[in-house]
């Protein structure tokens, strides 16, 4: 019996092994760099098989900490989500691999394309007086279960403050989760791409990749240069319900893009570890850079 007990776990630990497999999760905006990018790049150096699940960060996270959903790897933008899993002991440390910056993104086939391209090349705000109007369909994600639904509130109130045009945000908004605007992660872009929408919140990193255009903002209003933190990016914030019946109020996080190891990783930790190396890589590097990312910045998040 200790024999047949013994080869089972020897068989055991060799298919871990011999692991070739990769399953990922990652914040949903990164659906071109993983699905088409990354995850073939490494599966065929692999000889193996890449699994990839997009959706809104910090509702994967929790998914992922109750057990209800098991990856290698877990890639997200800012630190929050990465938190959930630290605090259910998933993981030890979440790593750069890219960053990006807040832009909004217009329908080319929306009836307002022109008036946004003309805002795109004036330094005015004029693009926010444009989503103020009541006939143009604003696009966004839920603030609550994703960081860009949070982050494009921290620019619309940047915004509000550097044109000096108090009450804009909220007359854009309408209210956090305003049924109207909030959308699921995965298919906003094909939205906008569609004309369903006339503008939507984005990364500049996805909306690149998907070749739409874009109103570029200034470093004050989209979030990418860390040295504004403390004396602008922090000074709004936002309250939201933490869904316990307590008020959290949230501050703006940077702009990066972590990876993770996860400890329950399905094809084992090392294999985890290959494809984390792997973005790290100058060959990964290289690819974020095609699809519009920019590199990583800052340190570790939980070093030692």
């Amino acid at each position: 019996m200790k024999y047949a007990l013994a080869a089972v776990a020897l068989l055991q630990c060799t298919s871990v092994a011999l692991a070739k497999d990769i399953r990922v999760t990652y914040a949903g905006s990164m659906g071109k760099v993983m699905d088409q990018g990354l995850g073939p790049a490494f599966v065929k150096t692999e000889s193996g098989d890449y699994q990839g699940q997009g959706q809104g960060a910090y509702g994967m996270a929790r998914l992922l900490a109750s057990h209800k959903h098991e990856a290698d790897v877990f890639v997200s933008i800012t630190p929050g989500p990465m938190q959930i899993l630290k605090d259910a002991g998933l993981i030890d440390d979440a790593v750069p691999v890219a960053s990006t910056s807040m832009v909004v993104a217009y329908s080319p086939k929306g009836k307002h394309a022109a008036q946004f391209e003309e805002a795109s090349q004036k330094k005015d705000g004029s693009w926010l007086n444009l989503l103020a109007q009541k006939d143009i369909s604003f696009g966004r994600t839920d603030p609550y279960v994703d960081p860009k639904g949070q982050n494009i509130v921290f620019t619309l109130l940047l915004a509000e403050k550097y044109y000096k045009m108090p009450g804009i945000a909220d007359k854009i908004l309408g209210s956090l989760q305003n049924p109207a605007q909030t959308h699921q992660e995965g298919g906003l872009l094909a939205r906008l791409e569609s004309g369903q929408v006339d503008a939507a919140a984005g990364y500049e990193s996805e909306v690149r990749s998907a070749h739409l255009p874009y109103v570029a903002l200034p470093d004050e209003i989209n979030l990418s240069n860390p040295t504004m933190a403390k004396q602008w990016y922090d000074t709004v914030s936002f309250t939201i319900n933490d869904g316990q019946g307590k008020d959290q109020v949230l501050h703006t996080q940077p702009m990066v893009f972590y990876a993770a190891v996860l400890k329950n990783a399905p094809n084992g930790v090392a294999q985890g570890k290959k494809f984390v190396s792997f973005m790290q890589s100058a060959e990964g590097q290289k690819l974020f850079k095609e699809y519009g990312y920019a590199g990583p910045k800052g340190d570790s998040l939980y070093a030692r």
